[in-house]
């Protein structure tokens, strides 16, 4: 992630390539582009204790923890297997995001 550029956005199918939850698969909820981390859904959980508030019982919860963006690939949609992301500009000058293993495009507008 060069210059806080990440080829990964919010949304993206992902699954994971290396470290405890390798080959499980989910869809990104944010990126954090400082400190180069994306957080997806129901992986890398850990658990946060919880003070208790106006009234409410402290509580143990579990919440997703961010994984480093080298640990992921994004899901080619065609083939159904991880890929790499390139650029490419249409005819109309717009700049969209490829699945280097199909050629599909993973930006639908």
């Amino acid at each position: 992630m060069k210059n806080g550029k990440c080829k990964i956005k919010k949304g993206d199918l992902v699954e994971v390539i290396s470290g405890k939850e390798k080959g499980k698969r989910g869809n990104v909820l944010r990126v954090d582009k400082a400190h180069e981390r994306i957080f997806v859904t129901q992986l890398n959980l850990v658990k946060k204790h919880v003070r208790r508030r106006d009234g409410q019982a402290g509580q143990l919860i579990e919440k997703e923890a961010g994984i480093h963006v080298s640990n992921v690939m994004i899901v080619d949609p065609q083939s159904d297997k991880p890929t790499r992301v390139a650029y490419k500009i249409l005819e109309n000058g717009d700049k969209v995001r490829v699945a280097k293993r199909s050629g599909e495009q993973l930006d639908k507008e």
